[in-house]
């Protein structure tokens, strides 16, 4: 072949490329090498793909189980929030108390200021039992270490062994929290 311009002559053959040098598949093809090392290189990537996503998952049902912790704490700090005002009016409900069993005493002197008293008692209880409060501890009632308080026992009271003869002091339940166990007499 004659190129025209620089009067060079070409071998067609030198411009044909050797199947010694590029191989045996030619320009357009892969070696075998090339090919495994395109193999592995998608396999890692598929892993690293797969390991992605098994982390987004993760730190979705983390983010999950956060929320729900939070909603729960929150849930949890409403309904307890009365928990420190009521716990400070538990000494007025006792003074209440003691007022109705020292004017039971004397009934007929102390008659108009004991139904009074009993109202005003009975108006307090309702309000705070709209906001969860129970009392704790009656009389004939199994003695539970978990709600009441021994301060000592009877042996002659008549009541069934463990059961409550007494109560000195009224225990207060907000919800399912204790606020204050009941001080009681057991029969021994």
């Amino acid at each position: 072949m004659l190129d025209k311009e620089n009067d060079t002559e070409y071998d067609d053959a030198a411009l044909q490329p050797e199947d010694d040098a590029m191989g045996s598949e030619g320009i357009a093809g892969t070696s075998a090498e090339e090919e495994q090392a395109v193999s592995e290189y998608k396999e890692k990537l598929a892993a690293a793909l797969h390991e992605a996503e098994e982390v987004k998952l993760r730190c979705l049902a983390e983010m999950d189980n956060y929320k729900k912790r939070l909603q729960r704490e929150k849930e949890e700090q409403a309904a307890y929030a009365a928990e420190k005002i009521l716990t400070d009016i538990l000494p007025t409900l006792d003074n209440f108390d003691l007022a109705l069993q020292y004017g039971a005493q004397a009934p007929e002197a102390c008659k108009d200021m004991l139904v009074g008293l009993e109202m005003t008692r009975g108006m307090l209880l309702d309000v705070l039992k709209k906001h969860g409060l129970s009392p704790v501890g009656e009389v004939g009632q199994p003695f539970d270490p978990n709600d009441h308080e021994a301060v000592s026992n009877e042996t002659d009271s008549g009541a069934e062994q463990g059961h409550i003869t007494r109560v000195l002091q009224k225990g207060y339940r907000l919800g399912s929290r204790l606020l204050r166990p009941a001080r009681v007499i057991v029969a021994a």
